[in-house]
């Protein structure tokens, strides 16, 4: 489950950021995306600083054991913050599309934490030979005009898995060299738009087939790992909801009161602070990406392995607050567009 199934959710994450980067109109281009980067940096040094202060704070001891989890608050789950941020906010706010830059953006720190971070064991980096491969023979699958999604999984995402696991690298990762060469679409229609439907370029594709299943898989994941008593809180536990509670939306906050101050960049028109607070707590929602980090930095199963990654569980927590803090500010839902904003690229 966590080394073959959780290559295609990552996959799909690698595709998403992919499309926000390189195409024409992708919410990770120009200067529309400087704040929501900067927040994604405050979003994650926050909760590190948070993790790490209090580790300290409860002495050596604590510190040594649970140390190396510092990465897991960094996590916000892309999905789940999603829908209740549309909840919150509405599905026509900019705060969601702040939201899921933000999220997006944090899930591309977290694959490059999670393979330098946590390699599973020391480094074979001759196996990076087979991967170079692996990406030079998808470029010349696409210079040749191969459609298929198929070919580039079974050829390329084969090598590049095998490779990916024999380095040592966790092989959940395995796919991702390889989505930059699938043939797609020159425009992004952003997260979730639903004229993605319609289109057929073999990025597409690969995701309209896999979409599905990864969402099984991702149950599979829970099942296989999220196991554990509520006996296993403990100071992990708080750590991790610190981090996701505290340090995410103070970090998200205080990056964006930066940017704007320091760096004179703007907000999206229709923002204020009220939204950026509550949208901070949304952002706390760590879950799948949490868990996942959770079993690779404390790989051997024990009391701080199951302390953190409840905390991992528990950081749904932040759905509740943020539609409490939501209600303490007045934020309120804004209806849907008459224009269906996912299918119509940001032009700002």
């Amino acid at each position: 489950v966590n080394d073959v199934l959780m290559a295609f959710f990552f996959a799909i994450a690698a595709k998403e950021v992919w499309e926000a980067v390189i195409q024409k109109n992708g919410s990770l281009r120009g200067k529309k995306a400087a704040t929501p980067l900067i927040a994604t940096a405050g979003g994650m040094f926050g909760p590190i600083a948070v993790y790490l202060g209090l580790a300290l704070f409860l002495g050596s001891d604590t510190y040594e054991a649970v140390k190396n989890g510092w990465a897991i608050p960094t996590a916000t789950d892309i999905a789940f913050s999603y829908l209740i941020g549309r909840l919150v906010f509405g599905s026509g706010h900019p705060a969601v599309r702040f939201l899921l830059l933000l999220a997006i953006a944090d899930d591309a720190a977290g694959l490059m934490i999670l393979a330098v971070a946590y390699p599973q064991a020391p480094l074979q980096f001759q196996w990076f030979l087979l991967t170079g491969g692996a990406m030079a023979l998808a470029f010349f699958l696409r210079k040749g005009n191969v459609q298929s999604h198929w070919v580039y999984l079974l050829g390329p995402g084969l090598m590049c898995w095998y490779s990916f696991y024999q380095a040592n690298i966790h092989a959940a990762l395995g796919l991702v060299p390889i989505i930059p060469f699938l043939p797609h679409a020159h425009t992004d229609l952003g997260m979730f738009a639903k004229a993605e439907q319609n289109r057929d370029d073999t990025l597409n594709e690969f995701e309209h087939f896999w979409k599905t299943p990864v969402e099984f898989f991702l149950g599979l994941f829970g099942l296989a790992n999220a196991g554990v008593v509520m006996s296993s809180l403990g100071t992990g536990t708080w750590l991790v909801l610190a981090g996701l509670l505290l340090g995410k939306p103070l970090g998200i906050t205080a990056m964006t009161l930066f940017a704007e101050k320091v760096l004179k960049l703007q907000k999206p028109a229709g923002m204020d602070y009220r939204h950026v607070v509550t949208l901070g707590m949304v952002a706390g929602i760590g879950f799948t990406v949490a868990l996942f980090v959770s079993v690779a930095a404390f790989t051997d199963p024990g009391p701080v392995q199951d302390s953190v990654k409840m905390g991992a569980l528990l950081s749904f927590a932040a759905a509740p607050l943020a539609i409490l803090i939501a209600k303490m500010l007045r934020v309120r839902p804004e209806p849907r567009p008459s224009i269906d904003a996912e299918a119509v690229p940001d032009a700002s």
